[in-house]
């Protein structure tokens, strides 16, 4: 018997190299998939979700509101407080209410918001309703701020998605309960809400038609819009550059290169003749030039930050150098455009190149550490579903940064135009700006992604790590004097963000804060009498001035800021020279066609 038992014991262990020999076979039979196709199938589920997202990250939201319960639900005494809150303000409010049927005060009791603008809002029993809803979203922001323990993020996600929940559910958005709209209603017999039947369906069809010409009423470019004479002298696969046509006899030396946003069309600094800073500098006796972007197709998806700052900001200067050689260049950068204006500048200064006579910022970050309202929509979940809605098309569309940026303001540009659209039955005509807004651009998914996760996300510009052909750049090498615009009202670029160019640069530096938003701001006219304005100059060996300090103790003046910065470069200017006629010539110089050139129609 342990003869048959040693025998058994042999045949099996015979049989395991067998056994193995099987096993690997199998395991390389088994179908591997590679890394590009892995990536693919990710890529391709993430696109789809975000499509119905509009971009936005389900996970970070998720996230977001599980870091918000479940802290909140290990936070008894902060519950206990907000509780506390909670019947103060239901017990204020039914005071008020008491008070208000009794008649012992005031009816003009209703919140400051937009949405409650009109004087009824004032009058029983609207004003109520319309406490009731400050109230509630007061309380609100009250329980998702100041939770132990929470990330600061995710708690301004959190407000900020709750805060449009609950503006949806506002007494102004329905008829009903809209005083406004039913004196309207009552006042035109219902033909408001008829003509407001007409847009939404009109809309309607558009949207389903998908239709993405403008909207831009009476306007049209070439005609009421970027008319100031010029001509395009060069052009590449990213950029044209306009030249425009003196007005005076003579010109200041230095000529004026103006690096625009590629994220809008570059005639918001050349809208009417009265709004149009390019014509002003130009009849201030300047040489003006313009980058005109182009707006980019599928085919330009691998276009990158290093095409804009090659193909862009130094193709141009190159340009203005062959027309105006042996002389210095004041640049201009507005929004993104002066970002990549300054990195361009820092190049130029890493590799001891002093073509640069000024540099001036409008509205531009170069510090991404508090870059405001926009910070909400980005985080690592977030760019990765960008990165995947960009993969499908090659490009982030208009539509998605518009609707980003009208999240921001959804009062003032969602909720009280729809409001006045479909429910008042009024027709808007665009204004200038209006109209510009409205003809957007995309964003090349390469030079997108890269924009958001290097300077947005990791602060790159600011800390000397950004690379420019393999080597860092730094601001603080750059001598050259700035002149630094912000707006007290932007939610693109608040000016303190803009503000931060102080503890960065090392040269001179004059900052001038001006009323109004991120491009109404900017885009005031020389003429402006209720615009007010507060400059400083700060030398690089006076002591560090807080933004908040800045804005208690500097003078306020009154009118645009467009004179006293022409004033400025005029300064910064050596001499006067002939007016510098535009024309083809031997240096490579080549009219190609009349302004504003072929990109701006993309």
């Amino acid at each position: 018997m342990t003869a048959s038992m040693n025998k058994n014991v042999n045949d099996k262990s015979n049989d395991t190299p067998d056994l193995l020999s099987l096993l690997d076979d199998l395991i390389k039979k088994i179908p591997k998939i590679s890394e590009s196709t892995t990536e693919n199938i990710d890529l391709k589920l993430r696109a789809r979700i975000s499509k119905l997202t509009k971009g936005m990250s389900p996970i970070q939201l998720v996230l977001a509101y599980t870091d918000w319960l479940g802290h909140l639900s290990l936070a008894p005494g902060r519950r206990t407080q907000l509780l506390q809150s909670l019947t103060e303000k239901i017990l204020k409010l039914s005071a008020d209410a008491a008070k208000s049927i009794v008649n012992e005060q005031d009816e003009n009791t209703a919140p400051t918001s937009s949405l409650f603008k009109h004087e009824l809002w004032n009058k029983r029993p609207f004003n109520l309703l319309a406490k009731g809803h400050q109230t509630a979203l007061d309380l609100l922001k009250e329980f998702s701020t100041d939770v132990p323990g929470m990330e600061s993020s995710n708690s301004e996600l959190v407000g900020f998605i709750n805060e449009q929940i609950f503006q949806l559910l506002a007494p102004s958005n329905n008829p009903l309960t809209n005083p406004e709209v039913l004196k309207t209603t009552w006042d035109n017999k219902g033909k408001n809400i008829l003509q407001g039947i007409s847009n939404l369906l009109r809309d309607t069809q558009k949207n389903l038609l998908k239709k993405n010409e403008p909207e831009m009423g009476e306007f049209k470019v070439g005609e009421n819009l970027a008319i100031t004479p010029g001509k395009v002298i060069f052009q590449n696969d990213l950029i044209e550059l306009i030249q425009y046509k003196p007005t005076t006899k003579t010109v200041e030396q230095e000529p004026v290169l103006i690096v625009p946003a590629w994220i809008m069309k570059y005639y918001i600094l050349d809208l009417c003749p009265e709004k149009s800073l390019v014509k002003y500098l130009v009849d201030q006796g300047k040489t003006v030039f313009m980058i005109s972007w182009k707006n980019p197709e599928k085919e330009d998806r691998e276009l990158c930050l290093d095409d804009y700052l090659k193909l862009g900001f130094f193709a141009a200067l190159d340009t203005v150098k062959t027309v105006a050689p042996k002389t210095k260049v004041n640049a201009v950068g507005y929004c993104i455009g002066g970002t990549l204006l300054s990195i361009g500048a820092a190049t130029l200064a890493r590799d001891d190149d002093d073509i640069l006579n000024t540099i001036t910022l409008l509205a531009a970050q170069v510090d991404f550490t508090e870059p405001g309202e926009i910070k909400r929509f980005l985080g690592a979940s977030q760019l990765e579903f960008l990165d995947s809605m960009m993969w499908t098309d090659g490009y982030l569309q208009a539509a998605s940064m518009g609707d980003a940026f009208k999240a921001l303001r959804s009062e003032d540009m969602i909720i009280n135009p729809a409001i006045e659209r479909y429910y008042l039955g009024k027709e808007t005509k665009p204004n200038e700006l209006m109209a510009w807004n409205a003809d957007g651009t995309r964003m090349p998914a390469n030079m997108h992604s890269r924009y958001l996760k290097e300077l947005f996300m990791e602060n790159q510009l600011s800390t000397c790590k950004f690379m420019v052909d393999g080597q860092p750049i730094a601001l603080q090498d750059i001598r050259t004097p700035f002149f630094v615009i912000g707006t007290t009202t932007d939610h693109v670029a608040p000016w303190k963000s803009v503000f931060k160019i102080h503890h960065l640069s090392r040269s001179e530096v004059t900052f001038l804060l001006t009323t109004g938003g991120h491009n109404a701001g900017i885009v005031c006219g020389p003429e402006h009498p209720r615009r007010k304005f507060q400059v400083m100059t700060h030398d690089p060996m006076d002591k560090y001035i807080d933004p908040d300090t800045w804005a208690e103790t500097v003078e306020t003046q009154q009118g645009s800021w467009w004179p006293l910065w022409n004033n400025w470069l005029t300064e910064h200017s050596n001499d006067e020279v002939s007016k510098r006629t535009i024309r083809s010539s031997k240096k490579g110089i080549k009219v190609l066609r009349d302004a504003p050139g072929e990109y701006v129609f993309g």
